[in-house]
């Protein structure tokens, strides 16, 4: 059975899509077989990433690894179910599929999130996307999950039931400040005690870069570069490198061996 692993939240602009992309293409060019299904029917930032990577691939005659693009066929998401046909078809084949699920609530997001052993859901490092996770008082105390949460609560009892193992959940600080600025303090401290409280383990992720945007026209990553002829790195492209193989290290996902 391959691993499942979904990127997913219900805010936009988190990076799920560049968190999706780096991570499946960082598996594969390890040598694991990757599926990838993208359920934004309407944005479709990660199938794009894909497709415009395999169109800069074929046009300059490069080998770079990378995931399947799988596809989903549906018109409205919210009330039918291709989901288990589309992942019928990929499962026996692959490895790990990586689900990236959009930035609202959906019935095929909702079904993804039971089927994940690995649940990774990027934020940006304030308490507008803590809001994501918990409700807090004006005076920062936490006073209960979000519907996030409890929507991910509730699918790790759809697993329990049917005898599917857990879910191991990290949560991604995506975009923290260089500097140890109060605020980043007080989110990280926000972070620790809720992740006791309701089970998800808290992992640094990307910062904010411009090589980012960059690269999603030819729909590469940070571990492409050198092999478009870039020859020297910045130091902002290898720490960026540093941060995903630190992403990937903390993941801990079944027969991966980091070796970038």
């Amino acid at each position: 059975m391959a691993h499942i692993i979904v990127v997913g939240n219900e805010k936009g602009g988190s990076g799920k899509s560049t968190t999706s992309m780096h991570v499946a293409t960082a598996l594969a060019r390890m040598g694991h077989r990757v599926a990838a299904l993208d359920l934004d029917i309407r944005q479709r930032s990660f199938g794009r990433y894909l497709e415009n990577r395999a169109h800069f691939v074929g046009k300059e005659g490069l080998d770079l690894p990378s995931p399947t693009l799988g596809q989903i066929d549906a018109k409205n998401p919210n009330d039918t179910d291709p989901l288990s046909a589309s992942m019928a078809a990929l499962e026996g084949d692959h490895d790990f599929i990586l689900i990236d699920c959009p930035g609202s609530h959906t019935r095929l997001a909702q079904m993804a999130h039971m089927l994940a052993d690995t649940l990774i859901t990027p934020m940006n490092d304030s308490f507008i996307d803590f809001d994501l996770l918990a409700r807090m008082s004006p005076d920062g105390k936490v006073l209960g999950p979000s519907i996030y949460a409890e929507m991910v609560w509730g699918a790790r009892q759809g697993r329990q039931a049917a005898g599917a193992g857990p879910i191991d959940w990290i949560v991604l600080r995506n975009r923290l400040g260089t500097q140890a600025m109060h605020n980043k303090r007080k989110v990280g401290t926000a972070l620790g005690q809720l992740s006791r409280r309701i089970g998800f383990r808290v992992a640094p992720g990307f910062a904010e870069r411009v090589v980012f945007r960059e690269l999603f026209p030819r729909g590469l990553t940070l571990l492409d570069l050198k092999d478009i002829g870039t020859e020297q790195l910045s130091m902002s492209n290898i720490a960026a490198r540093q941060e995903l193989r630190e992403l990937v290290q903390t993941l801990n996902l079944p027969g991966v061996k980091v070796d970038f």
